[in-house]
């Protein structure tokens, strides 16, 4: 296709994050939507729909011996007979024997059993972990310009365990104790209704027990969660600013602000975890009054109406276990509220709104010469309050263009547009006559060497932070790179040279020396646009001179973008734009600028003075 583009080939659809993935604070408040979020983790786990099957087999053979073992416990006593004082010794051995084994059994089938649904559980983890990483690659710019960043990590690490641990720990509890429940009560209603009645007496006190306790201390969670949440964000705050924080004398403010949180975090958790330490010695005595009950019912049969001993010792022990589901579903309330609260926190970033995606005929960059225009183009952050207004120019193959003004007037906005951090809400941005919204995404941004003010290391050497954008180059064309940017020197210095191992919070290097790494990445693309977005900022004037002397070979044949607030940075620049009030104000070179005496001049006098601009304004 001419203009060096072609058409982007059919290829297989890609892999979409299908309904379902992960979440954090333990414990948790009620989600917004528990059955949606209960019904996406149900088909996760149904990728793995015969392994799951396979843990409800063994599930459910383990609480049909669960249900049993009470059965032959009772057969085992009726082979007292009292009457005679004469015991059934053949019986009473096979009986002991086959109890014995149901225990052996038991012990394996849920050995089995927890071994399979940990690991289904890690399973489950991990593929929520990969899909919500996944996810962040795709999330738009503006996605993390307005959330806190420690809250986006806690839900990718905290929340994915607290599913974890819970899951694991309750999955096959829960269907164990609905299983229990209804074995129990088929056994109990074959030996004896009345007694039965009395166990039941049971469920409603435990009904009412746990409607009281969660209504009370959920609450207290949500609290107890949301206090997690800011206190994870200024702790990281304070380790991210911890210069600026001394800088300030700010740590008695930033000490009093954690304090206040902490307290208010430690208020809901004791009030949170003393009503949900209720709970159990709550159940106990339920359990206690019903054990008495059947034994006194029982008893009471026995003697008038002549029921077996031994099915009265079935019966006291079928309360326990009729009564440890009950207990086990209620002590499970509050940790299966964490994990779905935790759950919906994690889909909330997965149902996320990503970046648009490339246009179906998407074309693919072949050899771009550079051309950039805007046509118009109108951009907000919020929608509301407009960056840019309608602005239009054209940059024509290999020049260099400067962008000055006032910070905040959209310098960067304009770069960040032309490599489609984020679309424009109106007009059109073209690349050699091109829509850059019909361009791949991927292709568009390999015509792009990119230097901006923050920068940016990775863990690894610094050799494989000068190689981030092109990983194929050669160690020669990495030191190269770098003796361009005049960032060798201070790298052949260091013990491990090249080999010299970074990382994103690594203060062993300057922010200059971190600048010129940058700037060596960027040489090292060699991309037929270049964008230097406060790119000397951070070095002193000396290494300033000796980089613009370097970028004039670099920026031959190649469309430049300078933003910069040092007037010596871009007075060179083939045309200098001005950037104010949402538009261009102005547009030309520095002379015409400086003739004009418009507002680039005042920015000159401004910081320059009047005698310094005039000798500026002649040296150009």
């Amino acid at each position: 296709m001419a203009g060096g583009f072609r058409t982007q080939q059919p290829k297989a659809p890609a892999l979409v994050n299908r309904p379902g993935a992960g979440n954090r604070f333990v414990p948790a408040a009620k989600p917004k939507n528990t059955k949606g979020t209960l019904g996406r983790i149900v088909k996760i786990y149904l990728r793995w729909a015969k392994s799951i099957f396979a843990v409800i087999l063994l599930t459910a053979a383990s609480s049909l011996v669960a249900v049993a073992i009470p059965y032959y416990v009772g057969q085992a006593f009726n082979t007292f007979h009292i009457a005679d004082r004469s015991v059934d010794t053949a019986r009473l051995v096979s009986l002991l024997l086959i109890i014995l084994s149901l225990y052996l059994g038991n012990l394996l089938l849920n050995l089995l059993n927890g071994t399979m649904m940990l690991r289904l559980s890690q399973k489950l983890v991990y593929t929520l972990r990969q899909e919500f990483f996944a996810k962040m690659q795709r999330l738009p710019l503006g996605f993390y310009d307005t959330r806190s960043h420690g809250d986006t990590m806690s839900r990718i690490t905290n929340d994915m365990d607290n599913i974890s641990s819970t899951i694991a720990q309750t999955t096959t509890q829960l269907i164990a104790s609905i299983l229990t429940l209804a074995g129990s009560l088929a056994v109990m209603l074959s030996l004896n209704v009345p007694l039965t009645l009395v166990v039941l007496l049971c469920v409603p006190l435990v009904f009412v027990l746990t409607k009281t306790i969660a209504t009370r201390s959920r609450a207290y969670f949500l609290a107890q969660q949301r206090s997690l949440g800011a206190l994870n964000g200024v702790i990281e705050e304070n380790i991210l600013g911890l210069k600026m924080v001394k800088a300030f004398n700010r740590q008695e403010e930033v000490l009093r602000k954690f304090q206040e949180i902490n307290q208010g975090l430690r208020a809901s958790s004791y009030k949170a975890q003393v009503w949900s330490g209720c709970m159990m010695p709550l159940m106990n005595v339920i359990n206690n009054l019903v054990f008495a009950a059947v034994a006194i019912c029982g008893g009471i049969l026995t003697l008038s109406q002549g029921l077996a001993v031994g099915t009265v010792v079935s019966f006291l022990t079928y309360s326990k276990q009729f009564a440890h589901p009950l207990n086990s579903v209620a002590g499970m309330f509050n940790t299966i509220q964490s994990a779905l609260a935790g759950a919906e926190r994690v889909f909330e970033i997965l149902d996320y709104e990503e970046e648009r995606a490339d246009e179906e005929n998407a074309l693919e960059m072949e050899h771009p010469a550079g051309a950039v225009a805007f046509d118009e183009v109108s951009f907000s952050y919020d929608k509301t309050q407009p960056i840019l207004k309608e602005v239009s120019f054209q940059v024509n193959p290999g020049e260099v263009v400067a962008l000055v003004g006032e910070t905040g007037a959209g310098k960067t906005t304009i770069v960040n547009l032309l490599t489609r951090f984020y679309d424009a809400d109106s007009g059109e941005i073209r690349i050699d006559g091109v829509p850059v919204t019909r361009i791949k995404r991927a292709s568009l941004r390999r015509c792009f060497s990119v230097v901006l003010q923050d920068t940016s290391l990775f863990s690894g050497t610094l050799m494989d932070n000068i190689r981030y954008g092109r990983e194929d180059a050669t160690e020669e064309e990495v030191i190269r790179a770098a003796q361009i940017a005049h960032a060798h020197g201070f790298i052949a210095k260091l013990p491990q040279g090249y080999g010299t191992r970074v990382s994103a919070a690594n203060d062993t290097l300057s922010q200059g020396q971190k600048q010129l790494i940058s700037i060596a990445r960027a040489l090292l693309c060699d991309s037929p646009i270049l964008i230097l977005d406060e790119a000397t900022s951070s070095v002193d004037t000396k290494t300033e001179k000796d980089i613009q002397k370097a970028l004039v070979s670099l920026m031959q044949n190649r469309t430049s973008f300078l933003i910069a607030h040092r007037l010596s940075t871009i007075r060179d620049a083939d045309r200098i734009m001005v950037i104010g009030e949402g538009q261009i104000l102005e547009s030309g070179n520095h002379q015409s600028l400086m003739t004009k005496q418009g507002r680039y001049y005042e920015m000159v006098m401004s910081q320059l003075g009047s005698q310094m601009a005039k000798s500026f304004s002649l040296k150009a």
